[in-house]
C-alpha cells in the first residue's frame, strides 16, 4: 500500500526514532551488559575467588567490565576490569572457568537492520524535498492574473516576447507556414529590473500555469538529484500541455563547464545536461515555454544560449526616464501622494534606479509619512527616502564627531561638489551632507547625471576627476601628511573606471585599442601599471583644479560646516 504524501513525515520521523535508537543500542549495549544487575567491587571479587566461591567469569571484548557468577547465586555481578592480562592469570590461576563473548553477531544483525533504515530515511528525505520543489514551483493558472500592461517600461522586451505568448495559444498557426519558435528565452539585466515580472506576465497573458523555481534549488550534495528535479519538473509541466517554466538564477547550474581535466562540478555538469536534453526534447507543437533569468549572461555556458536552447536573449534594462516615470505612476496608485510631490522631478533624479529600487523608494516614503502620523505622502518624505535609499539614513547622534572630523569632511564633500560643477555642468547636485549615514558614510555629495545613451571619454575622465576631489581636496587644504581613509570607496571606483577606460574601451592612446579581459583570472601587469600611472597624473590634474579654485572651495566647507546639508539651488547661488 503506498504512502500518502501526507503521512511522509511521520514515516521519517519513526524511522529516525528506530535508527536512533539501534545506534545507541548499537554503540553503548556492550559498555553496560544487559543481564548485570548488581555491581561487585574488585576488591571484593579478590575475596571470593580466594575462598572459592566464584563459578564462572565472562569476558567480553572492549568492555569496561567483567561479569562473575557466584557459587552461591545465579546472579551476575558486574565488576571494574581492569584491562590486564594479569587479571586473567589470576582467575584461571584459581581453577575458575574464564568465558569469552562477543557481541559481533547482534551488531551484525543491528547493522543489517540499521543500514536499511537509514537509507529507507535518507529515500523519503530526497522524495518528499523533491515532491516540495515541484509543488512549489506549480501555481495555479488563477494565480497568474499579471498582465503586459502591468509591467511598466521594458517596451522593447515586452514586444519580443508577444509573438511567444502567440505560439503559446496556438503553436499550429506558426507550424504550419514552417516556423520554428525558440525553445526558451533568456532575460538578462541588473538585479531589480523586473525578469521575474516580464515572465510572470507572459503567463499571465498566455493564460496558462505559470512553474517557477531557483536554479539554486536543483543543486544538491548528492549527484543525481539535481538531474531528477529537472525531468521531475519538466514531466509536470509537460501534462498542463501548455505552460510557463521559468527559472531564476539560471547562472547556477548553467555557469561555464571547466575545460581542464578535473575543473567540473559533477553535479552540476548532470543537472545542466538533464535541463539541455529536456528542453531539446520538447515537440514541435508543444505549448510550453521555457524562461531563464540571469544577471551574469557572460558566465553562463555556451551550450545554453546556441540556437534550439535558449536562443532567443532579451535585455532587461534598467528603465530610462519616460519608463521610470511610468513605474513611479504605477506604485503611486495605490499610495495618497500630496500635489506638492513632482513625479516628472522624481523621475528624472533617479538616474539608474531600477524599478525594485523605484518601489522601495515609495514605499520607504509611505513609512516616513506614516511614523509622522500623516495620512498623506509629501515631498518631504519622497525626499528623504531618496537619501535612505542612495546613502542609508542620517545619524541622529553626532556629538561624537570632532570638529576637526568635521571640517575635514566638509572640505572633502566640497571637493566633490565643486568638480562636479566645473567639469559636469549638465550633471544636476541634488545633495551635498557633513551628516554621517548608518551605512559608515562621513558624509556624501549625490549629483544626477543626465540620461544618456553613450559615455564620452572626456566625460569619463571627469568623473574620475571628480571622484578623485575629495581626496585632492584633504591633501591641498590639510597638506599630504594629513589624508585620511575617506577617499577609500572613491579609489575603489576610479580603479575600476580606469581599467575600463583603457581595456574595456580602449580609449588611452599608449594601450591602444584592445581589450585584455579574456587574459582574466591572471592580471596583466602592464595593464595595472598603466591604469596606476594614468590615475596619478589625473590626481596631479585634479589638486591643479583645486588649487585654481580655491576661494570657491573655501566657501562651500564653510556653508557646510555652518548648515551641514546643501541643496543643488544653494551651492548654484554660493558659486555664482
Amino acid at each position: 500500500m503506498p504512502i500518502k504524501r501526507k503521512h511522509i513525515k511521520y514515516v521519517i520521523a519513526v524511522l529516525l526514532i528506530v535508527i536512533v535508537l539501534l545506534t545507541v543500542n548499537l554503540f553503548m549495549g556492550s559498555y553496560f551488559p544487559p543481564n548485570s544487575k548488581k555491581t561487585l567491587s574488585y576488591n571484593d571479587f579478590i575475596a571470593y575467588m580466594d575462598e572459592n566461591q566464584v563459578a564462572e567469569v565472562i569476558a567480553g571484548e572492549n568492555v569496561s567490565f567483567l561479569e562473575v557468577r557466584l557459587t552461591a547465586s545465579d546472579t551476575l555481578y558486574k565488576v571494574p576490569n581492569p584491562q590486564s592480562p594479569a587479571i586473567y592469570d589470576l582467575i584461571l590461576a584459581h581453577d575458575i572457568p574464564l568465558v569469552y563473548e562477543t557481541s559481533k553477531s547482534g551488531s551484525a544483525v543491528q547493522l543489517l537492520i540499521l543500514i536499511p533504515l537509514l537509507g529507507m530515511a535518507v529515500y523519503f528525505t530526497l522524495k518528499k524535498s523533491k515532491t516540495a520543489l515541484i509543488r512549489n514551483a506549480a501555481k495555479n493558472k488563477s494565480a497568474v492574473s499579471l498582465m503586459l500592461n502591468d509591467v511598466a517600461g521594458n517596451t522593447e522586451a515586452k514586444a519580443m516576447v508577444e509573438d511567444m505568448i502567440a505560439f503559446i495559444k496556438d503553436p499550429d498557426k506558426y507550424v504550419n507556414v514552417g516556423a520554428h519558435m525558440p525553445r526558451g528565452i533568456l532575460f538578462y539585466g541588473p538585479p531589480g529590473t523586473g525578469k521575474t515580472l516580464m515572465a510572470k506576465a507572459i503567463a499571465g497573458e498566455a493564460g496558462v500555469p505559470f512553474y517557477a523555481c531557483s536554479g539554486s534549488d536543483f543543486m544538491q550534495t548528492y549527484v543525481g538529484v539535481g538531474a531528477s528535479r529537472v525531468r521531475e519538473l519538466f514531466q509536470t509541466a509537460k501534462k498542463s500541455e501548455k505552460a510557463v517554466i521559468f527559472i531564476d538564477e539560471i547562472d547556477a547550474i548553467g555557469k561555464k563547464r571547466g575545460k581542464q581535466p578535473g575543473a567540473s562540478h559533477d553535479e552540476r555538469d548532470q543537472t545542466l545536461n538533464a535541463l539541455l536534453t529536456e528542453m531539446s526534447g520538447f515537440h514541435e507543437r508543444d505549448g510550453v515555454v521555457v524562461i531563464a533569468a540571469t544577471n551574469r549572461l557572460d558566465t553562463l555556458d555556451e551550450a545554453l544560449t546556441r540556437p534550439g536552447r535558449f536562443d532567443r536573449l532579451i535585455e532587461i534594462a534598467l528603465p530610462d526616464v519616460n519608463a521610470r516615470q511610468k513605474i513611479l505612476e504605477l506604485h503611486a496608485a495605490s499610495k495618497p501622494l500630496d500635489e506638492t510631490v513632482d513625479m516628472e522631478a522624481l523621475a528624472k533624479s533617479t538616474v539608474s534606479f531600477s524599478g525594485a529600487m523605484l518601489e522601495n523608494l515609495l514605499n520607504e516614503a509611505a513609512i516616513f509619512a506614516a511614523n509622522e502620523n500623516q495620512d498623506r505622502i509629501a515631498q518631504t518624505h519622497i525626499d528623504k527616502a531618496f537619501f535612505t535609499v542612495i546613502a542609508g539614513a542620517e545619524k541622529s547622534d553626532t556629538s561624537f564627531i570632532s570638529e576637526q572630523d568635521r571640517k575635514i569632511t566638509a572640505y572633502h564633500e566640497a571637493g566633490h561638489a565643486l568638480l562636479t560643477r566645473l567639469l559636469l555642468p549638465d550633471s544636476y547636485i541634488s545633495k551635498v551632507t557633513i551628516i554621517p549615514s548608518t551605512r559608515g558614510a562621513g558624509g556624501f555629495s549625490l549629483s544626477i547625471p543626465k540620461d544618456t545613451l553613450y559615455m564620452t571619454k572626456q566625460k569619463m575622465l571627469a568623473n574620475m576627476k571628480v571622484l578623485l576631489a575629495g581626496r585632492a581636496s584633504e591633501e591641498v587644504i590639510f597638506g599630504r601628511d594629513q589624508i585620511t581613509t575617506g577617499a577609500g570607496n572613491d579609489i575603489e571606483k576610479v580603479s575600476a573606471h580606469m581599467v575600463d577606460y583603457i581595456s574595456a574601451y580602449g580609449m588611452d592612446d599608449e594601450f591602444g585599442i584592445f581589450n585584455s579581459r579574456h587574459l582574466q583570472p591572471s592580471p596583466d601587469a602592464d595593464l595595472l601599471t598603466l591604469c596606476r600611472s594614468k590615475i596619478n597624473a589625473i590626481y596631479q590634474e585634479t589638486k591643479a583644479e583645486v588649487t585654481e579654485n580655491l576661494v570657491s572651495l573655501h566657501l562651500l566647507a564653510s556653508a557646510l560646516l555652518e548648515k551641514e546639508s546643501l541643496s543643488g539651488s544653494e551651492i548654484d547661488q554660493i558659486l555664482i
